[in-house]
């Protein structure tokens, strides 16, 4: 392995091996520096891949478990191994990592275990897996080491008891009753998992709505979804203090504003109110590289720091933290490394929550473009008039575009339903590319199919309403 190299990338998640592998791609030579002895990131070890493996598993394990009665469907008594769950959780984690490992060595991309930590402009040092050091010399850092789990101060985590999204991916049983701390995407995801598979589930969050910074109207249909899916919610609400026993915990909760407290007991409680990102001993203070009053790692427009040579991109950095735009990122500083115009559209960055149904949106919010002054429309349309929909009697939420009443431009979109993660791709192809809500109307979509939502949302005027 050599010492000299025209790229390091520290991280392998995915930010880092994507920006390695499209830098290896176009001609440099590149090592991608991992500590955690599996490539993925967070993302795909104990984040966004395995959390979607649980979905789906309780997805399916809540359809047996009477979810099938009103297409005619009898199962009987259904029953989960949580051990065989977890194992196949586990394989798919497996399957993923090792296909990073393959893909780097098909692209010539030097994998390094081990903890980097910059130096200075040009050099890496890396405290190997294996033990002992290795000094690296390049001519481009790439700071990709992604985000760590937030917690609040007086509340420790054991993974146990009180668990962060990591342990609540483990859990060796089904919890009978389950506190979830923060109503934003992981404490949502997560506990619908445990939800379906049968535990009494308590969201606590602190805003007033879930899922805060979503659409209102949004956020308010989830959270009446979701509470007929039998979610406890209490909104504008704080934990104050959590107590544990070998068997459970009994966690303190009272009024965001302050006020009577009470308690709730609990055998399970997850702390899932955020993420940080990880800086920690990368030796960026001794390099000299900026930070935010967040943070985060400053950059500007062309992901580089205010030390030449050094770079920075996914949750390290401004922005969403988000897999798919760190991707982004991974490969538009590679493509600038390498001498090209690489560019991430931060409008056009999806998000989705994977729970049944789903919530999916790109761009502006309605609050937002209240606030900004901007002149719009809002086309929506539910599933409830959404012949695929009926069918498959999968029929909660709708479709809601928002474009300008200036040019007709789609500024944003928002979609509360059982497939809408793969609906919002449409939508956001249509802000990367300027496409008007027209555009959108006049394109023919198959039937029957919950696209055709999309399409008659874009009209204004729907046929079927």
């Amino acid at each position: 392995m050599s010492d000299n190299y025209d790229v390091v990338v520290i991280g392998g998640g995915p930010g880092g091996y994507v920006a390695s592998i499209r830098a290896a791609q176009l001609g440099l030579k590149v090592a991608c520096v991992e500590m955690r002895g599996s490539l993925g990131g967070t993302c795909l070890n104990v984040g966004c891949i395995p959390s979607k493996a649980l979905l789906h598993a309780s997805e399916l394990f809540d359809e047996a478990n009477g979810g099938m009665d009103k297409f005619g469907i009898s199962t009987g008594k259904v029953s989960i191994d949580v051990s065989k769950l977890m194992d196949h959780k586990d394989g798919i984690v497996n399957d993923l990592t090792s296909g990073i490992a393959y893909l780097f060595k098909k692209n010539k991309v030097d994998y390094v275990e081990g903890k980097g930590k910059v130096l200075g402009q040009g050099q890496v040092q890396v405290a190997l897996n294996a033990g002992g050091e290795q000094m690296i010399n390049t001519k481009n850092i790439i700071i990709a080491t992604g985000s760590d789990v937030a917690g609040l101060p007086g509340i420790e985590i054991d993974e146990k008891i009180v668990v962060s999204s990591t342990g609540a991916l483990s859990l060796p049983k089904v919890p009978k009753h389950m506190v979830v701390i923060g109503g934003g995407v992981i404490g949502l995801e997560l506990g619908s998992v445990w939800q379906r598979l049968g535990a009494d589930i308590t969201v606590v969050e602190f805003m007033d709505r879930i899922t805060p910074e979503m659409d209102g109207e949004v956020s308010k249909t989830f959270a009446r979804i979701l509470k007929k899916q039998g979610f406890k919610i209490k909104l504008k609400s704080k934990v104050t203090g959590v107590k544990t026993t070998k068997t459970g915990a009994t966690v303190t909760v009272e009024a965001a504003a302050g006020g009577k407290e009470e308690t709730i007991k609990c055998d399970a409680v997850l702390v899932a109110v955020g993420r940080r990102p990880y800086t920690d001993d990368l030796g960026l203070d001794d390099a000299g590289v900026k930070m935010t009053d967040r943070g985060q790692v400053d950059i500007d427009d062309h992901f580089k720091t205010n030390v030449d040579g050094i770079y920075a991109i996914g949750d390290v950095v401004r922005g969403a933290m988000l897999a798919h735009k760190a991707e982004d990122e991974g490969v538009a500083v590679a493509e600038i490394l390498a001498g090209f115009a690489g560019h991430v559209n931060y409008d056009a960055i999806p998000g989705v929550i994977y729970t049944m149904p789903e919530v999916s949106c790109v761009g502006k919010t309605e609050e937002q473009l209240k606030a900004d002054g901007v002149d719009y429309t809002a086309g929506k349309f539910p599933f409830t008039a959404n012949s695929r929909a009926k069918a498959n009697s999968q029929t909660d939420g709708f479709v809601k575009i928002l474009s300008s009443n200036v040019d007709d431009k789609v500024l944003g979109a928002h979609i509360i339903g059982a497939d809408a993660g793969n609906m919002i791709a449409e939508l956001t192809l249509a802000i990367e590319k300027g496409l008007t809500a027209e555009d959108i109307a006049y394109t023919c979509h198959a039937h029957p199919t919950e696209a055709e939502a999309v399409k008659e949302a874009a009209m204004g005027t729907p046929i079927h309403m």
